[in-house]
């Protein structure tokens, strides 16, 4: 990898465009990202969560492209929060 394999943004290095990260890479890097987020939000300056935010904003945004038609967890809808949080749907 050299600078031409770094996107730059207001002159910050924030990584390879995730467009050019193969399927692997991409897990890897969106697995990262995820890991640092606490530490990055409680004790990052404002300029690392900018960055932290923008690359993993990216990174999401690339992964989304590429699956748009991933699986989602009943239980990760707004109807499947009713279920857990009551016991039963609440109807609005």
């Amino acid at each position: 990898m050299n600078e031409h394999d770094m996107a730059d943004i207001g002159g910050t290095m924030t990584g390879v465009d995730p467009g050019r990260l193969d399927d692997q890479q991409l897990m890897k890097e969106l697995e990262t990202i995820h890991r640092t987020r606490h530490d990055t939000l409680l004790y990052g300056s404002n300029d690392a969560l900018r960055a932290h935010n923008d690359r993993m904003a990216r990174l999401e945004g690339e992964w989304l492209r590429r699956n748009p038609r991933r699986p989602v967890a009943p239980g990760r809808t707004r109807e499947g929060a009713r279920e857990r949080g009551c016991g039963r749907p609440v109807t609005p």
